[in-house]
């Protein structure tokens, strides 16, 4: 059965990347499984209504059953509708992207955004996805709540992001990262330049539950020449601000009545 969800869940996560669909052959060779296995395993989810066979091809795609369970559960924890007025009110104010991310075990997740760009360059990336740790403002403002080796142990797990997939500033060794971490812990929030897309510029604060674990982070991004460094450090107190509301609102997310994680300062 290990392997069958191993599968499984490897198609998931191979299909989330490509939108339009991949051929039976393609999904078979990039997961390592025989063409067999993949054909049965695709006609059980397509049953089941998590795939479906993109017309006029034989290409295999998800559906949006994935993103609606997804959407239900972040519902059910009432933590978006928590958060919403927050954000709104600090991408108002600064004109740019405020994401919120939440913490479950190993692993950061942006769920909930606003954007405060009116017009101009606007950087939009997508949601559910993973915060690359070691080159992310957000994984930054994960890993400053931890000691360093804690936070060398989940980078090594996920890897180095690498400056020819992410920005040119990425850190890609263990002191060039902890060099980072001590300055951001001395702020108290994480400040990165291009280390995750070029020409891009983000800071990031954590967010403690009132039992002083971290449950997640807010983040402010946006286009390097509107956001220097100055202006981010000048922003600080907002972003802070904004953290300590999202913590104390935490208190009746029914997500967070107990740790999703053992991280905490």
């Amino acid at each position: 059965m290990a392997g069958v969800l191993d599968r499984t869940l490897g198609i998931f996560e191979l299909l989330a990347t490509h939108a339009e669909g991949l051929p039976l052959a393609t999904i078979a060779d990039r997961l390592n499984m025989p063409r067999s296995a993949a054909h049965r395993l695709l006609g059980e989810l397509s049953t089941a209504g998590y795939v479906r066979q993109v017309r006029d091809r034989s290409d295999y795609a998800l559906t949006t059953k994935l993103v609606s369970l997804g959407l239900t559960f972040l519902g059910s924890s009432g933590i978006v509708d928590l958060a919403q007025p927050v954000l709104d009110r600090v991408a108002h104010e600064t004109g740019e992207l405020v994401r919120l991310s939440i913490i479950d075990g190993e692993r950061l997740t942006w769920v909930a955004k606003a954007q405060g760009a009116r017009s101009g360059l606007r950087y939009d990336p997508e949601m559910g996805m993973d915060a690359q740790l070691s080159c992310t403002a957000s994984g930054h403002a994960w890993l400053l709540t931890m000691s360093d080796e804690e936070a060398l142990r989940l980078v090594a797990k996920q890897g180095f992001g690498q400056p020819e997939t992410f920005g040119p500033n990425a850190p890609t060794t263990a002191m060039a990262l902890l060099d980072a971490l001590r300055e951001d812990r001395k702020r108290g929030f994480s400040v990165t330049i291009e280390t995750h897309t070029l020409g891009m510029a983000a800071m990031a604060a954590p967010i403690r539950h009132v039992k002083h674990s971290v449950i997640g982070v807010i983040s402010i991004a946006g286009p390097h020449f509107r956001l220097p460094e100055e202006r981010m450090l000048a922003l600080g107190p907002l972003l802070l601000s904004a953290a300590d509301e999202l913590g104390a609102a935490s208190t009746i997310s029914p997500i967070f009545q107990s740790s999703r994680t053992s991280h905490a300062s």
